[in-house]
């Protein structure tokens, strides 16, 4: 019996795992620190302060965000192959980064730049487009939004490549690193605390309405049943994951996989259960992205590599044995 002292507890203990692992990360790169050079030395200090805390927090906002994200698509999709990108938010979020290069656009605003503000609208307007395709429709079942989905993303990947093929190689350039998933860090302060809130806040949606997330899992008939009805918490459901996954990869771009390993992690360990699901996707997506973002910064001394590649290396194994997994449950064990 999950009570609401044995819950708090499971997520203070994820909570202190995250932070102290966090913490380790932060020692770790291609100039090493301690706590006594940080001390010490103002030039460890400033590493530390200015670079890295903040470049840990973004990390695991993104990977809170997507794996949040992630685990409430599957249930709304009733597919356990779904991530946060299924629905073609990625390939209207790159559409706007695209456009926002090729437009030499170099305004910012509120400390986001040009790209990650036209990447953000871009998510979330396909995620809007989406949703009325599949309103129209008469189906904003899981089936509906799905198909309605790959239409839009085949549509928008075909004119993502379009624009590429006539671009110059200077404006492709952005959009190259945004594809594959790069943290980078962000000056103003703010940029992190407008962006955790709006991810927090929706993961607190997310985490209220998670009895009822329970309750749909067994369909639409049932839950109907059950004095729960399914239009109104799939829709809410729908809002909240699509504006964390816009949020983002305006952030990062595509960082890939995380939305589909750590929820099926979560559930392996923890159960169907999305009380506990949501925050312990939260932290478990904290953790593999700032795990990966320090792998990608010291693997190659020389050179940063995109968060996304390693996230993308892991994954796709993970990925190939869940797909053979599901190709066997469904057609049988001959295959």
């Amino acid at each position: 019996m999950l009570t609401f002292k044995k819950l708090t507890i499971e997520i203070g203990i994820g909570l202190c795992i995250l932070l102290s692992v966090g913490f380790l990360c932060t020692l770790i790169g291609s100039e090493p620190i301690s706590l006594g050079s940080i001390r010490e030395n103002p030039q460890h200090a400033q590493i530390f302060f200015e670079v890295r805390i903040p470049r840990l927090i973004l990390a695991m906002l993104i990977g809170a965000a997507l794996a949040c994200a992630g685990a409430v698509f599957q249930v709304l999709l009733r597919n356990p192959l779904a991530d946060p990108y299924i629905l073609g938010i990625s390939s209207g979020a790159g559409l706007g980064t695209i456009l926002a290069a090729l437009a030499g656009l170099t305004w910012t605003g509120w400390g986001l730049s040009t790209v990650s503000l036209f990447s953000f609208f871009g998510a979330m307007a396909t995620a809007g487009l989406v949703w009325w395709i599949g309103r129209f429709t008469g189906r904003t079942s899981g089936t509906g939004l799905l198909l309605a989905g790959v239409v839009v993303n085949a549509f928008f990947s075909a004119f993502i490549m379009f624009l590429t093929s006539i671009a110059r190689s200077d404006q492709i350039q952005t959009t190259v690193f945004w594809l594959m998933g790069y943290l980078k860090s962000y000056e103003q302060t703010k940029v992190l605390v407008v962006c955790g809130l709006l991810i927090l806040a929706s993961a607190a949606v997310l985490f209220r309405i998670s009895p009822q997330l329970n309750i749909l899992s067994l369909g639409s008939a049932q839950a109907r049943s059950l004095g729960v009805l399914p239009e109104r918490i799939f829709l809410i459901a729908f809002i909240a994951a699509a504006l964390m996954t816009a949020v983002a990869v305006s952030l990062s771009g595509l960082v890939g996989f995380v939305g589909l390993i750590v929820p099926h992690m979560a559930r392996l360990l923890l159960g169907p259960d999305h009380r506990r699901l949501i925050p312990w996707c939260a932290v478990g997506g904290a953790l593999f992205v700032a795990v990966a973002d320090t792998i990608a910064r010291v693997i190659i001394t020389q050179a940063q590599l995109p968060v996304g590649i390693i996230t993308a290396m892991t994954g796709g194994p993970f990925f190939l044995i869940l797909l053979i997994r599901q190709s066997r449950q469904v057609f049988g064990d001959h295959l």
